[in-house]
């Protein structure tokens, strides 16, 4: 790589659930620096959106329900080569989490899913030499009353990323998180147009503002790129300060 260079020419990269929100923000920026990339979606209806989402037409659109483990292995099967995984599919059911059998299909989802991925992943980031980057939560940290279980898979990712990158280190393979504060994204359209709540989450955010997939996206830029080349096993926040404060 020299300056002129962009930093992900000639980089494979694939978003799982980078069909929209964070996830799409991030697959756009590795487009936007060089990258090849490719993005999932759970549903065809995520994939049409995607596929129409101007932000993403330099991206291949796949469909991937990551609870179904031979569609996991059959996409990783297909693809000839891989430098990044990026693990953003996830679910959230606020205030339905108490019932056993829902908590059960948000594990599946948030937090077995990314295993099955990063397991499916291993060979081809071992000959690359590549990274994961998952997607933790702020609720990695502290807990969540109407939210148990997606809290759970959260914290769940936040040790499986410390794990994975003690395991997959001796094939060259960095495994690292991103935490996300508060972004602006479709799923928090409802907090964002409470005043109340939006003026809640502002004032114990250092910052003061929300944040934007562009900004979990430099986050995703930097722990992928050459000048992480000594990182693993981090779970960073990109939450404006909102843990510290």
């Amino acid at each position: 790589m020299t300056p002129d260079t962009p930093p992900f020419q000639g980089h494979h990269v694939l978003v799982v659930g980078g069909s929209s929100g964070i996830g799409a923000g991030i697959a756009a920026a590795f487009a936007g620096h060089g990258a090849s990339v490719a993005v999932t979606g759970g549903t065809a209806a995520e994939v049409t959106a995607a596929q129409q989402d101007p932000s993403l037409s330099g991206a291949r659109v796949l469909a991937l329900d990551v609870r179904d483990a031979d569609a996991v292995s059959a996409l990783f099967a297909d693809l000839p080569q891989l430098h990044v995984l990026v693990n953003c599919a996830g679910v959230i059911r606020r205030g339905d989490e108490h019932d056993p059998a829902v908590f059960a299909q948000v594990l599946d989802i948030n937090l077995n899913g990314s295993m099955r991925t990063c397991a499916a992943a291993r060979p081809l980031l071992a000959a690359s030499r590549g990274c994961i980057v998952n997607t933790a939560s702020m609720l990695s940290f502290f807990g969540g009353g109407l939210v148990p279980a997606y809290s759970a898979s959260k914290g769940g990712i936040a040790q499986l990323t410390k794990s994975l990158a003690i395991a997959y280190a001796a094939e060259g393979i960095r495994v690292n998180a991103l935490a996300p504060g508060w972004i602006a994204t479709r799923l928090t359209d409802a907090l964002q147009n409470d005043p109340a709540r939006s003026d809640a989450i502002l004032a114990r955010t250092p910052l003061g503002r929300w944040g934007t997939p562009a900004d979990v996206a430099g986050a995703a830029l930097f722990l992928a790129s050459p000048w992480a080349a000594f990182v693993t096993g981090v779970v960073l926040p990109v939450d404006g300060g909102y843990l510290i404060s």
